[in-house]
């Protein structure tokens, strides 16, 4: 399995979900590695931390660019489970993973900005079907506020993808301090007890997006 988690902007939680769906598997006991595939390292760098952290599970991370579809596969082959974190921008390896991945995820935030690359994000989820037409893809809302009063704002997130052809999840993310915390310890919301509600939002999340 190749779940790549990508997008054409940055700051919608890439990283975040990357490392919170490998940490997720890991407890499931299946046998996962990290690719971290974003110029910014940001996944590397979690990845180290947590390496330091004698009370967290050392979970392997590997740094590759460009085509990356060759070595995907490869690792493809040694792995159950590859998570791709691509990034937030159209890159050669986002482009190179989407011919292979089984899953892709397209986080967006529920913001104009976030949106407005859903035009071309469809397109390159077209070109991706052309030569990976089994891949499953589905976007996800995220950093949504917590207000009632903004509810409608996630609903015409949702609607948006629903209207370029990518189905979104039910499940979202809210904007708490916890995934920051986590992200900057080496950890994942699934291991933070401060937050019981991030938890369930990536326990929900990924239960949706694989059907575990």
């Amino acid at each position: 399995m190749i779940i790549l988690v990508g997008g054409e902007k940055g700051g919608a939680g890439k990283s975040c979900l990357s490392q919170n769906l490998a940490v997720y598997l890991q407890t499931k006991n299946r046998d996962v590695l990290l690719l971290d595939a974003d110029p910014q390292g940001t996944t590397t760098d979690w990845a180290k931390e947590r390496e330091e952290n004698d009370g967290l599970t050392n979970l392997p991370c590997v740094q590759a660019s460009g085509n990356i579809r060759q070595i995907l596969k490869d690792l493809a082959t040694r792995y159950q489970v590859v998570v791709v974190d691509a990034g937030g921008q159209d890159s050669e390896a986002l482009r190179s993973a989407m011919t292979v991945a089984t899953h892709l995820l397209l986080p967006f935030r529920p913001k104009r900005r976030d949106l407005k690359t859903l035009v071309h994000v469809s397109q390159l989820v077209k070109l991706a079907k052309a030569v990976n037409p089994d891949m499953l893809v589905r976007g996800v809302i995220t950093q949504c506020p917590t207000l009632p009063s903004q509810v409608q704002r996630i609903l015409d997130a949702k609607e948006a993808c629903q209207s370029f052809g990518i189905e979104p999840l039910q499940s979202i993310t809210c904007n708490r301090n916890v995934y920051d915390d986590a992200d900057e310890n080496g950890s994942s919301v699934l291991e933070a007890e401060t937050d019981l509600k991030a938890k369930e939002e990536v326990e929900s999340l990924v239960a949706e997006f694989l059907e575990v």
